[in-house]
């Protein structure tokens, strides 16, 4: 009888160690060597102060969602807020550009922060829209399972704005002009399977 416990929990241990996600340093290493190859500094900064804190990055299986230093540097974050940014500003699965031209018009995909959503919208000639900010630098990262694309402007949730300019709290975000659909996203209960 105790043999078979000592099976059972061998095995156990073993499929559940396959199955889980574990982060990989080396790519989150070359994702960020991407991103400094097209100057996303500020990201990489932030990136960087995440990852020192335990925990924080848990899978490879992200794309990010990187504004410019510029953008950067016209917003407060504080140290309690990095996480959210970042989180807010990522999606929980590892998407190129061609994959996000594939969602329909108006699509809306969690970010990797449950409380908040990204609206992708294609606006044909004009490119393609998360939220607020057009895509300008696709496929940043192309050397590991992170996936990363530069956006035009900070992101902006629809009844929430956490990051404000430093200059003037305010003024609207860059890039808020641009078209995107203003959606109401209603929560659904699942009702329990029995």
């Amino acid at each position: 009888m105790a043999i078979w416990l000592v099976l059972f929990i061998t095995l156990f241990t073993v499929g559940e160690s396959q199955t889980t996600n574990s982060f990989n340093q080396t790519d989150f290493e070359e994702a960020m060597t991407d991103m400094r190859s097209k100057s996303y500094y500020g990201f990489v900064i932030l990136l960087k102060i995440l990852n020192s804190q335990p925990n924080s990055l848990q899978t490879n299986d992200l794309t990010f969602l990187m504004p410019s230093d510029e953008e950067l540097s016209q917003y407060s974050i504080t140290p309690g807020q990095i996480h959210d940014f970042i989180f807010s500003h990522s999606i929980p699965t590892s998407l190129v550009l061609n994959h996000l031209l594939h969602f329909p018009n108006g699509s809306v995909v969690p970010s990797s922060l449950p409380s908040r959503v990204i609206s992708i919208t294609n606006s044909g000639r004009s490119g393609l829209f998360v939220n607020n900010a057009k895509i300008v630098t696709p496929n940043v990262c192309q050397t590991s399972f992170i996936r990363c694309h530069g956006i035009s402007a900070t992101l902006t949730f629809e009844n929430d704005v956490p990051f404000r300019r430093a200059q003037d709290p305010k003024d609207p975000p860059k890039g808020s002009d641009v078209p995107h659909p203003t959606r109401s996203v209603r929560k659904m209960s699942i009702p329990p399977l029995y």
